[in-house]
């Protein structure tokens, strides 16, 4: 099978063989973000004869485009389900692109936030929002048998990325679901230093990037809202000063949603708690895909 066939902008990175499918490692230029990205991507044995639906999954603080891909357990329910996995990076890498002047793990490079940055020196890489809607499904459908149906999902920032996208880009996907996402970043440490850094001091800006906040907009055009599964450890660390998934809750009971928001007694915020129900959720995607 031929990738991306006359783009010299992407290189294959790594390809193995995995439940009859491949994964695989590449990376690109990307004009949105102005640095070279890595992305990871399984495709299952239905796309050695055609087209197939995608998942795009959108990873946490600290992680790369590899972590899902090892550490998830994701392709065995993929390649029964006929389903791609698209796995982009959390953040701009690269020479020139700035970090956190202090090194710390919430801001800068891994912590995208997967919001389009206003503030300097941000806005000229981080770009993620932008990356993630038009760039990578634009040239993952152009270059691989990916078909244009998507859903997208994730975990912790990647989560409250999953829900944010899902919800401003209803036409573009056909479910939503994320594992012990941020959903009121507003309002908790997390995201208000992430929003002040790329967005600014004017919270108003911050509105558009809060999966609660867009939940309750949305109130009066429920038929514009994908179906949502959310899963929430309850011995989360994090949970629920940073996550604050009561907010979700309350939003959802309040408006016509209809989004399952479950928690899951006993599971932390590890890449354990993702394996043990992401075969639940792929599932979910595939019943809403087809």
């Amino acid at each position: 099978m031929a990738f991306f066939t006359g783009n010299a902008n992407v290189e294959l990175k790594d390809q193995k063989k995995v439940f009859g499918g491949q994964q695989l490692r590449f990376r690109h230029a990307s004009n949105t973000l102005q640095c070279d990205m890595d992305f990871s991507v399984f495709l299952p044995p239905q796309a050695e004869v055609g087209k197939v639906p995608a998942v795009y999954w959108l990873s946490g603080l600290t992680c790369t485009d590899e972590n899902f891909s090892s550490k998830a357990g994701a392709q065995r329910v993929a390649a029964d389900l006929g389903v791609a996995l698209i796995i982009p990076d959390t953040s701009p890498r690269g020479e020139g692109v700035p970090d956190d002047p202090d090194g710390a793990y919430d801001f800068g490079l891994g912590a995208g936030f997967y919001v389009n940055a206003t503030e300097a020196p941000w806005a000229k890489h981080y770009q993620m929002y932008d990356y993630i809607v038009d760039e990578l499904p634009n040239l993952v459908e152009s270059g691989l048998p990916v078909s244009d149906a998507r859903a997208i999902s994730g975990h912790s920032m990647g989560g409250h990325g999953a829900l944010v996208i899902g919800l401003r880009n209803s036409e573009r996907y056909s479910s939503i679901s994320a594992f012990s996402p941020i959903v009121n970043p507003i309002n908790c440490a997390w995201g208000k230093k992430a929003f002040a850094g790329y967005l600014g001091s004017d919270e108003r800006k911050w509105r558009q990037y809060d999966a609660s906040v867009l939940l309750q907009e949305r109130d009066n055009r429920s038929h514009d809202i994908p179906p949502i599964l959310v899963d929430q450890g309850d011995a989360d660390n994090f949970y629920p000063e940073q996550l604050r998934t009561e907010t979700l809750i309350a939003v959802n009971t309040e408006t016509s949603a209809g989004a399952k928001i479950r928690f899951q007694e006993g599971y932390d915020h590890s890449y354990y708690f993702i394996a043990s129900f992401i075969e639940e959720h792929l599932r979910f995607h595939a019943s809403n895909l087809r």
